[in-house]
């Protein structure tokens, strides 16, 4: 799902970029809104931007593609607001360390994988707004979070795809890479559904506190 550089256009690049400064700022806005206590939540980003950084490592087999774990969904139904620059270290460090995605286009991949990881935050809270504390309800929601994370961000990486390469590339070849990513992520959405699920139905048993991240 990672944009690499040199396929993206310039305004495109500069665009994603303010986009994700906007979204950073506004999202510490938000978490300082939350009153959310930095020494509960610190340690829990820093294991699952550890957790995200290592996904990209996983890589899935899917002919005539390989596609890798994202992890986005699980990362907005545990950190919340501070899923999105939790994503943005772990893009840095991917694209510094493996020259996974890349430095031009680390703000376009931040709002790819940050996005969805905040809309996966809002599903995710619909447990909490709605009063429900079955285990069922905790794990469906969590599924879904984490499946509509992942399709939200293939969506949008086909898209940019689409719309924001240059012009000298091949139409009909990028026609069928867009084709082929949007299907192999469908299988990878259903999985990392399953794997938050499996997650958020543990931490009920152990240690419910941690599926909060608004401060209250």
């Amino acid at each position: 799902m990672h944009l690499p550089d040199g396929i993206i256009t310039a305004p495109a690049i500069i665009g994603g970029y303010a986009a994700a400064a906007g979204i950073t700022a506004f999202s510490m806005y938000k978490i300082k809104k939350q009153h959310i206590n930095p020494r509960n939540i610190i340690p829990r980003a820093a294991l699952l931007t550890a957790a995200f950084f290592a996904a990209s490592l996983i890589h899935i087999p899917i002919p005539p593609v390989s596609v890798h774990l994202v992890l986005s969904g699980l990362m907005g139904v545990m950190l919340g607001w501070f899923s999105f620059p939790a994503i943005i270290v772990g893009l840095l460090l991917q694209a510094v360390m493996f020259q996974h995605g890349g430095l031009t286009t680390l703000g376009i991949n931040a709002c790819i994988m940050g996005v969805p990881a905040i809309l996966a935050y809002y599903i995710f809270y619909i447990r909490k707004k709605s009063g429900q504390k079955k285990p069922l309800t905790h794990a469906l929601l969590a599924f879904g979070a984490s499946f509509i994370a992942v399709v939200l961000g293939a969506l949008m990486a086909a898209l940019l795809i689409i719309f924001a390469t240059p012009a000298y590339l091949d139409a009909a070849a990028e026609r069928n890479a867009v084709i082929a990513l949007s299907i192999a992520h469908l299988p990878v959405a259903i999985i990392e559904g399953v794997f938050t699920a499996i997650v958020v139905l543990f931490l009920l048993k152990v240690k419910p506190a941690l599926l909060e991240c608004d401060g209250q």
